[in-house]
């Protein structure tokens, strides 16, 4: 063989070379088991609600995180779509209930085995979702509207303000004592059972109300733009403000430990101590958003939950738990 055939024959060894490993196939399976974890870097925590050891996370995706262990362990169950969870509340028997931007409500039982969707009518938009000591459901939104099933969504009674308003947030105390807030300062009140709201003084300087908790039919605080906070032990009649020593908005207010204990702006944690509201520190703290945050009795935790796929207990003391999703 001539000098060219030699040429001839190395180059079509190298173009074999070549091709095979352009045909091999790429190693995937990193990117596999990623895809197969609960939490995924896309999501987007809204909300986050427990009963005992089980506890439901919401995220912007279509998706609900499910824990059976107070939040050390997460299993993923994705919802038909379009979905988006902005609020989720339990029920005395432990049945879930949330409500979906696109105009759903959805339950699950006490295991979170299955979740199911109906169509939800009015309010066009909902903004708060709550289940009552009764195990009656309520939803309030847009078009200043507030509507309770007593039949776990069969049939719904609205009641309509008549205003150009939304309620932002809502919450019966007791069997007939219930408080909701809503754009322009406006907080409406109930005291027999629901059948009629009606106007009781106003958040100061025309408030707009991102969450509130109410303890009793006398005393609660409402978070809202800017860090505001402010509170009240009348029932609504007259408003103080506090210290939000965080300086950020507060998202969600809950009881934890025995006090109210809030989330926002900023990764903000905070706690009521006295008449003001200190951070509550926690170790790897990120700047983001907290929409989420429940208090978890069963291991005396705080879960909290943002943007990113971030889901994590915290303790009061500031430590993590350990095995928490991160």
């Amino acid at each position: 063989m001539n000098h060219y055939g030699f040429r001839a024959l190395a180059v079509c060894a190298a173009l074999a070379s070549l091709s095979a490993g352009c045909t091999q196939a790429p190693d995937l399976s990193a990117a596999r088991a990623e895809a197969q974890k609960p939490l995924q870097r896309y999501d987007s925590i809204q909300a986050l609600a427990a009963h005992g050891d089980v506890v439901a996370a919401g995220t912007r995706s279509g998706a609900v995180l499910v824990s059976a262990d107070g939040g050390q362990s997460w299993r993923r169950e994705t919802l038909a779509g379009p979905s988006s969870i902005t609020g989720i509340d339990v029920c005395p028997d432990g049945r879930f209930i949330a409500i979906d931007f696109y105009r759903k409500l959805w339950t699950a039982d006490a295991q979170l085995s299955a979740w199911t969707a109906q169509p939800l009518e009015a309010p066009h938009t909902a903004l708060a979702v709550h289940c009552d000591r009764q195990g009656r459901w309520w939803v309030a939104g847009s078009g200043a509207l507030i509507v309770r099933s007593d039949d776990q969504g069969k049939s719904w009674v609205r009641t309509d303000l008549q205003e150009d308003l939304q309620i932002t947030t809502l919450q019966m105390v007791d069997e007939q004592n219930g408080f909701a807030t809503g754009e322009f300062g406006t907080v409406v009140v109930t005291t027999d059972g629901g059948h009629t709201w009606t106007k009781r003084g106003a958040l100061p300087a025309e408030f707009y109300p991102y969450a509130a908790l109410f303890v009793s039919a006398t005393e609660g605080w409402v978070s809202g733009l800017a860090g505001q906070l402010v509170h009240t032990t009348d029932g609504g009649l007259t408003w103080q403000a506090q210290v939000n020593r965080a300086g950020a908005p507060l998202y969600r207010i809950f009881m934890h430990a025995g006090s109210p204990h809030a989330v926002g702006a900023g990764g903000a944690v905070v706690r009521l101590q006295g008449d003001e509201w200190v951070a509550v520190a926690y170790p790897d703290a990120r700047p983001v958003p907290l929409a989420a945050g429940v208090s978890v009795a069963a291991n005396n935790t705080l879960l909290i939950g943002g943007p990113g796929g971030l889901l994590r207990a915290v303790t009061d003391g500031g430590a993590s738990k350990p095995g928490a999703a991160q």
